[in-house]
């Protein structure tokens, strides 16, 4: 009599291998430099790939201080943390408004100044030359959703950012050939999803516009786009923007919100069937990274806003709340995260 095999017994089929690594970026739940540590501790067990958001310290930069001993003080730390953590660290330079794409910078704002001025794109080109040089990044960004800036920015703003960026990025290949620098692109906007008719637009102008990308970063937050639920994002949401020039693709900034807010319905379990959503938009494109800016919510009464932020808006894109309370998207990214891929490892259960 031949022994049965039992479905107990079975092995599980080997999950199948992710192209993309994954990662996160420093934000803490609040203001406060003692929760840097525990945040990133707890993501990198779950992450390949660390990101450093930077806008150049225009308020320094104006009052004299060098890029160099700015960013030893700040960059170059967490990029150092991030390596220890066996992470592959991103830098994202954005020469704008990062809430507000309509607008400058508010430091420059502020000082009464404009990235529109020559001197004020020399001193981001010096800035973007010295964060290469001394933190050395896998990728470089040095414009964002520039799209976006296109479509919502007084035109003198857009050209201010394409001039800037071409400089900095001739600059940094003059002192680093080997420098994989990049742009990113709002995917609504692409879409036509996102302030546009619906219709899909593409991203031809933004690749003539900086043509010294390597890979094409991406911003996507289809609850703002008009989706309702994840599986109505399209499958090639993210391989139709290069299906007709190939370009490695790169999620920089993106996610679902847990919560419902304004017009916006949304829940938890809506925001884990988005991440489950994304994984399959990732394969499709064979992405070769996707980050989540936020790993944990962020207290909104901790965070000072102007009048009128949209901050609410991206609030609740964490994979656990602000108190680091697990959230049921988490186990959707650990998931992807166990699958072979560019880091190999496992998450750690959250203490």
């Amino acid at each position: 009599m031949s022994a049965g095999c039992s479905s107990s017994d079975k092995v599980a089929a080997p999950l199948p291998p992710r192209t993309f690594g994954m990662g996160f970026s420093s934000f803490p739940p609040r203001p406060d430099i003692a929760l840097l540590g525990p945040t990133i501790d707890l993501w990198a067990q779950r992450a390949d790939l660390g990101l450093i958001l930077t806008e150049p310290p225009w308020d320094s930069l104006l009052a004299g201080r060098s890029p160099d001993s700015l960013i030893r003080h700040n960059q170059l730390g967490l990029a150092n943390y991030y390596r220890v953590r066996g992470l592959h660290v991103v830098v994202s330079i954005d020469p704008t408004n990062g809430l507000d794409r309509s607008a400058e910078s508010p430091a420059l704002v502020a000082a009464g100044r404009s990235l529109t001025e020559p001197a004020i794109q020399q001193m981001f080109r010096n800035y973007a030359v010295a964060l290469d040089t001394l933190v050395h990044p896998d990728y470089l960004s040095l414009a964002s959703e520039t799209n976006l800036v296109r479509a919502a920015a007084p035109a003198p703003l857009y050209a201010a950012v394409v001039s800037a960026a071409n400089a900095a990025a001739t600059d940094i290949h003059a002192v680093d050939p080997l420098a994989r620098l990049f742009a990113t692109v709002q995917v609504e906007v692409a879409w036509g999803a996102l302030g546009g008719t619906g219709t899909y637009v593409g991203i031809a102008q933004d690749r003539a516009d900086f043509p010294f990308m390597e890979i094409l970063g991406l911003s996507s937050y289809p609850y703002l786009g008009g989706f309702t639920e994840p599986e109505a994002v399209p499958l090639d949401y993210y391989s139709r923007l290069v299906e007709n020039a190939p370009l490695p693709e790169m999620v920089i900034e993106g996610g679902w919100t847990s919560r419902s807010l304004g017009g916006i319905t949304s829940s938890p379990d809506k925001q884990r069937r988005y991440i489950a959503r994304q994984m399959k938009i990732l394969d499709q494109a064979q992405a070769i990274g996707v980050f989540q800016i936020t790993f944990t919510d962020l207290d909104l009464a901790a965070w000072p806003q102007p009048p009128g932020s949209p901050l609410q808006l991206f609030a609740y894109l964490g994979l656990v709340d602000a108190n680091f309370q697990p959230k049921p998207a988490l186990a959707e990214w650990d998931r992807a995260f166990k699958r072979s891929g560019p880091g190999d490892r496992s998450p750690a259960p959250l203490p």
